[in-house]
């Protein structure tokens, strides 16, 4: 099978690409990456010499180029996506471009072509939560422009799959962790900052809540939709772990030995969730996706993965000391 993944660079994108190429050899992989900010080379260093990955620098929403890509591919994995809501919040049109033209450019493409698209979303469309979870079907209300560029680009695709009859199959998952995540996300900034004895800072009072899943056990469940996902559904992964930033914080400076000294309150964000929860009965069921990694022992491989990364880590290190960014999830 010839995959072709997009936004292959980044966290999620990066950790599918090495998971896929080393569970099934009869699968090659183009991956298309713009680049920007939130990619690394490193996170694929391994692939240099790899006559089964392929990398394209370009952008989504370059209609030629993912033209030409998606014709020489049976399948798109769509990860690329502007993604922090901070970002967002400052300058919305990166996510305007990139969440949905972009994702219409794929759309469009592989509709035209008879192609399979896979739409990795976010349980952001749906809102925060004071109580119960979000299904499938629940209403969205996203509360960030980051969130409603996701909840745009999804009703495009259900727009086009009643319209057209496209073969899209939408996930929608709660917050990663895990090697290779961008420094602006909490686990990894806060392992940095801790790293270096420095100020950890907090949103208001710490308690927005999300659940928390190792990002191995998202992309299990993507490969499963990828074979086996209805086409024209939608599939939520959670991990029923809902923790509030406080105590993640918490468990971090535990597990690394440091002082909850460290923790700095600052001001709370605009609009800011206070908590998000959905139901993944669905994909348990029908696909039988089940979970592997419980918080504590993914939370150490990730320590660990990154205290094992010294470049990394003080690149990471070396971007923080200019990047006026705050704890985003």
């Amino acid at each position: 099978m010839k995959l072709l993944v997009t936004g292959g660079l980044g966290f999620i994108g990066s950790n599918f690409i090495l998971k896929s190429l080393a569970h099934d050899n009869d699968i090659t992989i183009t991956n298309v990456d713009a680049e920007l900010y939130g990619s690394d080379h490193r996170n694929l260093l391994q692939l240099k010499n790899s006559d089964r990955y392929n990398f394209v620098k370009g952008n989504i929403s370059n209609k030629k180029l993912m033209e030409k890509q998606i014709d020489k591919c049976d399948l798109v994995v769509n990860f690329a996506a502007e993604s922090h809501v901070d970002r967002s919040i400052n300058d919305a049109n990166p996510f305007l471009v990139s969440n949905i033209r972009g994702t219409f450019t794929i759309l469009d493409i592989i509709t035209k072509q008879n192609k399979r698209m896979i739409q990795i979303s976010t349980d952001e469309v749906f809102g925060s939560l004071l109580t119960g979870t979000a299904q499938e079907n629940s209403k969205f209300n996203p509360s960030s422009p980051y969130a409603a560029t996701k909840a745009a680009a999804e009703l495009l695709i259900n727009s086009y799959c009643i319209t057209y009859g496209s073969d899209v199959v939408i996930t929608r998952c709660t917050n990663n962790y895990g090697p290779r995540q961008f420094l602006e996300k909490l686990i990894p900034k806060t392992i940095v900052l801790a790293h270096n004895n420095k100020k950890i800072p907090v949103y208001g009072n710490g308690k927005n809540i999300r659940d928390w899943i190792f990002v191995d056990d998202h992309c299990d469940a993507i490969d499963l939709v990828l074979k086996n996902g209805k086409s024209g559904e939608s599939y939520n992964i959670s991990a029923d772990n809902e923790i509030d930033n406080l105590t993640v914080i918490k468990k971090i400076l535990d597990m690394m030995n440091k002082s909850e000294d460290l923790i700095d309150f600052v001001e709370d964000r605009p609009g800011h969730d206070l908590r998000y929860s959905m139901d993944s009965n669905k994909i348990i069921k029908n696909l039988n996706w089940n979970l592997k990694s419980n918080f504590e022992e993914g939370l150490q491989k990730t320590i660990q993965w990154y205290e094992n990364n010294p470049e990394i880590l003080n690149t990471m290190s070396n971007a923080l000391e200019s990047t006026p960014w705050k704890n985003s999830n």
